[in-house]
């Protein structure tokens, strides 16, 4: 049986092609683990870079993007289930499995086999807490976490007034239940971090953030709206998708669009990198390797590593 191997780093550091050429080298699959790439037609925005699968003429196979449909919300459980199909998927045929992403929560969830349990909607709470303010709605979330003795890991759960109600109605329940977990086995994993210079990075995110907004990523949005998904359930889904959006209905100019974008994306890597040092406190070993190195002699030392 193959040993997995991990691929993680921040946005706009170069995971997706190290994966594909690491792929190409050794004859593998990837499984990605991005929160927002499982979403048909949301391709733009969430950074898929589909040509980056291609290699030399070889299309490299993925598993676990455009799984779900935009409007839709996809979650850690239904993540964890799918990889493990995927991975068993991949192995059975005696292939190299590659998992590839920025998600943390995802990456971490799946390696280390964490016990999950599905929430219902609860549409009481829902109700009343309509309305309220954002800030209001952390104030309450950060309290439930609190007497749950949960940590507040990732600010993306309050980015959004929609977001931050769904996390409320995750810890209501989880006080309020013995919830049935589901087990998982830990998965043994090579972890690959990518560590790029902050300035560096902040440079890569600037020009992909205009590549993007070159690219039509405006008109990707638009045409998620004209297909009849809510402009809420779109913002639901962060960063492109909330201040794009806001654009196109009218709540930011084009520059304040652009301008609150650019500092929410930085501020994202900052907590990916964040993450995945904590990850390493939590027990997992990461090896971390240049991202500006040459990508022959970054393919070498993972393979050194093997």
């Amino acid at each position: 049986m193959n040993q997995l191997i991990t691929i993680l780093g921040p946005t706009a550091c170069g995971k997706t092609s190290l994966a594909a050429a690491l792929a190409y080298d050794l004859g593998g699959e990837i499984i990605s683990a991005d929160s927002r790439q499982v979403y048909r037609g949301m391709d733009i925005g969430t950074g898929k870079d589909l040509e980056d699968y291609v290699v030399r003429g070889r299309q490299i196979t993925y598993h676990l993007i455009d799984i779900a449909e935009p409007g839709t919300k996809y979650n850690l459980y239904r993540y964890q289930q799918d990889f493990i199909e995927a991975l068993g998927d991949i192995r059975g045929r005696g292939v190299q499995p590659i998992l590839c992403g920025g998600t943390g929560l995802y990456i971490e969830a799946v390696l280390k086999g964490y016990a999950l349990s599905t929430v219902p909607q609860n549409d009481e709470l829902r109700r009343s807490l309509q309305g309220e303010s954002l800030e209001m709605l952390t104030r309450r979330l950060v309290e439930l976490k609190q007497r749950n003795g949960s940590a507040m890991h990732n600010t993306t759960d309050v980015d959004s007034c929609q977001r931050a109600i769904r996390a409320i109605e995750i810890e209501t329940y989880n006080l309020e239940h013995a919830a049935e977990r589901r087990s998982m086995a830990p998965v043994d994993s090579l972890i690959i971090g990518l560590d790029i210079p902050r300035d560096d990075r902040r440079r890569k995110i600037s020009a992909r953030l205009r590549q993007r907004l070159d690219e039509g990523m405006v008109d990707e949005i638009r045409t998620l709206l004209d297909s009849g998904i809510p402009a809420d359930d779109i913002i639901y889904y962060g960063l492109e998708y909330k201040y794009v959006t806001e654009y196109v209905i009218g709540q930011l100019s084009l520059d304040e669009m652009i301008r609150q974008l650019e500092i929410a994306i930085h501020q994202f890597a900052k907590r990916q990198m964040t993450w995945f040092r904590g990850m390493e406190r939590r027990g997992l070993t990461i090896r971390w390797i240049d991202a500006l190195l040459p990508m022959e002699e970054k393919i070498n030392t993972i393979k050194q590593w093997i």
